[in-house]
């Protein structure tokens, strides 16, 4: 399949490969009273967290729509991520995403559908995080939370998918 392929093509293709939206169980267990969930690693734990991987239609093509993160954040400022964060007690990785493009980007909800969840992978900064893949009716208008977020945008599909585009670095982030 062509990268520069429509969403109708290419959705059969994510729904077979991606978790179907049926195993979205909520992320976090019972917390017993008076106790705090941890903001990431705590001993042995991870914190459940989901990224929202929105996909917008357009007549040229599909894009991905990306964040820039703010400078003055103290992890991971400046860079390139999908809108998403820490789950909230009881959420699924569907309703965090959700809910975290909304607060971070001002994306509505209702003009998201959800289609499946990407195989789930630990960071270095304590976190579990489900990525879900969705689609995004274009035409939508964005509220960005400037202190999380400098910049909203899209990249085409086609780009992402070209291996040419692609590149192996080895590094240590200073901030994990």
């Amino acid at each position: 399949m062509s990268p520069s392929a429509s969403l109708t093509a290419l959705e059969p293709l994510l729904v077979e490969r991606l978790r179907p939206l049926g195993e979205d169980a909520p992320a976090s267990g019972p917390v017993p009273a008076g106790q705090v969930e941890p903001p990431g690693k705590v001993g042995d734990l991870l914190a459940p967290a989901a990224v929202l991987i929105p996909l917008v239609t357009h007549p040229h093509g599909l894009s991905v729509l990306l964040t820039q993160r703010a400078e003055g954040l103290r992890k991971h400022a400046g860079q390139v991520a999908f809108p998403g964060g820490r789950s909230e007690f009881g959420e699924t990785a569907v309703q965090t995403a959700l809910r975290e493009a909304q607060e971070e980007i001002g994306l509505d909800p209702t003009l998201v559908r959800p289609i499946g969840l990407g195989d789930v992978f630990e960071s270095g900064s304590g976190y579990i995080i489900t990525p879900v893949v969705a689609a995004v009716q274009p035409g939508f208008s964005l509220d960005i939370h400037a202190p999380e977020v400098a910049a909203v945008f899209e990249t085409p599909f086609a780009f992402l998918m070209d291996e040419t585009n692609h590149e192996a670095r080895s590094y240590v982030s200073a901030d994990e």
